[in-house]
């Protein structure tokens, strides 16, 4: 399996994943048009020095035994610097009368902008027949090594906007307490709406004053910075990385924010350049690295199994090939999980 940048010729299958992926993954939406901007302006990204805020990668997971493009991921390189970004903060009020021994503290929804400027990783997702062998962990690990060897392209706090909780049918049962009494329609296409760009609605009807959480019901209560069922191993994932939940949230179906400093990251701080060494097997007792050649607009990343020699990486002609390099050649690699 190899990690490779998104080409135009690849949009029916990012399409195709994008109409498997349900309502809730915001930037994963069947939209044509959406979608060739996007690969267009990671092409360019990658192929230029773009200002902070202009700069979008996109990332195909390609099974190089087909060629079929069988997952997507993507990292923004700085949120909310055209556009406002809004989040929910969680906060608390306390009310509190001596005279009537009342005492209260009140969780409270407070609309920030608080995110703005930090890099996004966003757009994962995984055809079904793949959720195996350790594909997830390379899809979503991959663009951690891409900020690894890109570091000044990025942010220096990083976030993934998580999908919160929603049924089968797509009810959000936060939205159906709160954003569907101001914004009069259903939660898919408020998300898309948001997704397109036309965001400006959400400033022009959305209360500006702190909601308390006790008048939203028990059910949306209950699913605040909580992930969808499908979005659980996501978040093990880059929990495992370094990612914590800060009290931010989703403001359409209230899903957690997950954020980490930059150069914190387990797969930035302790990936290392590495020299290949080609040999003819994979070493014996090897266990499951991330290997990236560190290119910028030829990025490759692939899993590799394989055993550290001092500042030598041990790396099968097969495994160099998927990452376009010759024997000798440095590597950016970096332990698949905290154990390995």
């Amino acid at each position: 399996m190899l990690i490779r940048p998104t080409r135009l010729t690849d949009l029916d299958a990012i399409l195709a994943l994008a109409s498997n992926a349900g309502v809730g993954v915001t930037t994963l939406q069947a939209n044509p048009e959406r979608f060739t901007a996007r690969i267009q302006a990671s092409i360019d990204s990658l192929n230029g020095d773009p200002e902070l805020g202009q700069a979008s990668y996109l990332f195909a997971l390609e099974d190089d035994a087909t060629g079929a493009v069988v997952g997507i991921c993507g990292v923004e390189a700085a949120v909310g610097m055209d556009d406002t970004w809004y989040n929910y903060r969680v906060g608390l009020s306390v009310h509190a009368s001596r005279e009537l021994d009342i005492y209260k503290q009140l969780p409270t929804l407070f609309l920030t902008s608080d995110l703005t400027g930090a890099s996004e990783l966003c757009t994962l997702f995984l055809s079904p027949d793949y959720r195996k062998d350790g594909n997830g962990a390379l899809l979503s690990k991959s663009r951690l090594l891409f900020m690894a060897a890109h570091p000044a392209r990025f942010s220096t706090r990083v976030i993934a906007e998580m999908r919160g909780v929603s049924d089968e049918a797509g009810r959000s049962p936060f939205w159906e307490s709160l954003g569907r009494h101001f914004f009069k329609m259903d939660f898919a296409q408020a998300d898309f709406l948001s997704y397109v760009g036309s965001k400006s609605f959400i400033a022009e009807l959305m209360p500006k004053y702190p909601i308390y959480t006790c008048l939203l019901s028990a059910e949306a209560q209950s699913v605040i910075g909580h992930v969808h069922p499908a979005t659980m191993p996501a978040r093990a994932m880059l929990e495992a990385e370094g990612f914590r939940y800060q009290g931010y949230i989703d403001i359409f179906d209230a899903g957690p924010s997950l954020e980490c400093p930059r150069d914190t990251i387990r797969a930035v701080k302790d990936s290392r350049i590495f020299q290949s060494l080609a040999v003819a097997q994979a070493p014996k007792n090897g266990t499951a690295w991330l290997v990236s050649n560190g290119e910028l607009a030829d990025f490759r990343a692939t899993i590799a199994y394989t055993r550290p020699l001092e500042d030598s990486l041990p790396l099968t002609g097969e495994v160099l090939k998927r990452l376009n390099l010759e024997d000798g050649a440095n590597v950016r690699a970096v332990a698949l999980s905290a154990k390995g």
